[in-house]
């Protein structure tokens, strides 16, 4: 038997080797969070001089994306080295501090490495080490730089969104989570779900009350899922949302009038929906006597 092989029907070796490769995957998660949303805004003004005829900046024409610069200290401009950088552990070794100046590093880094992590590991728990693993980590890293994108700019990115809905119906033709034909409508009925509250919503208040991102999230999970999680992930994401908003509300003040992202809590509904998604439902129709 091969090393891969044993590691794969081992629970504590997979469990082990995915926490390690999730940490690694937590560490270039919080270079995404930070990075795209600069980039992004960065293609909108380039093409936004583009079309005025403006001329374009020596500063706008420096390279920036995942890879380039190099990551370094916001406060010092210190460059950061490889052994700085060891997911939580080099947080940790340096004490929360930056080496060259002794400016605090936000907890936010650590925190997202090991949520990864856990989450990774939580995944190959449920789902052991089969095909539909490999694929369920991919789309929880992706839901985890959504949400933390979300929680920052109140944006989805469709560089994200839109591939890994594409490769939710691609591995369904192959019947990985469902089957063809609930994944297609799955992902029709996902968007026009919420585009039709949005509609609803701005008609009687008129405000915005989300985002065309939030659409093609949840046609995201229907393309993943099938349509039939659609209500399950719906009625979860808004208990979710109306739990920790109004926590939010009460226990920090938070300004009711500040926008909170529901990208996040339909991405931690999703998620909930793709390793206890059966379980959920038969538990409800049992308790309403339909099974």
């Amino acid at each position: 038997m091969s090393s891969f092989a044993i590691i794969l029907n081992s629970p504590a070796l997979l469990g082990f080797f995915v926490a390690i490769i999730g940490l690694m995957v937590g560490s270039f998660l919080n270079v995404v969070i930070y990075r795209l949303p600069v980039m992004m805004k960065r293609d909108w003004k380039k093409e936004c001089q583009e079309f005025l005829e403006l001329p374009i900046t020596d500063q706008d024409a420096v390279p920036f994306n995942l890879a380039l610069p190099r990551s370094r200290c916001p406060n010092c401009n210190s460059g950061i080295h490889w052994y700085q950088n060891i997911p939580v552990f080099s947080y940790l070794f340096l004490r929360g501090k930056c080496a060259n100046c002794q400016v605090g590093i936000s907890l936010r880094y650590p925190l997202v490495e090991a949520f990864t992590a856990i989450a990774s590991v939580v995944v190959a728990y449920q789902l052991g080490g089969g095909l539909q693993t490999l694929f369920a980590l991919l789309l929880t890293w992706a839901l985890i730089a959504l949400s933390g994108i979300d929680i920052d700019h109140q944006l989805l990115p469709d560089d994200i969104t839109l591939p890994m809905l594409w490769l939710g119906i691609l591995l369904n033709i192959f019947n990985i989570f469902t089957d063809p034909v609930s994944s297609i409508i799955g992902a029709i009925a996902g968007y026009l779900a919420l585009w039709s509250i949005y509609k609803l919503f701005k008609l009687v208040t008129g405000k915005e009350g989300m985002g065309y991102g939030d659409f093609k999230l949840l046609a995201l999970f229907g393309a993943w899922l099938g349509w039939q999680y659609l209500p399950q992930i719906i009625l979860m994401s808004s208990i979710v949302g109306a739990i920790i908003g109004t926590a939010m509300i009460i226990l920090v003040k938070r300004d009711k009038s500040v926008p909170i992202p529901f990208g996040p809590y339909l991405a931690i509904a999703g998620w909930i929906a793709l390793l206890w998604g059966d379980e959920i439902n038969t538990l409800y129709l049992t308790s309403v006597g339909l099974q």
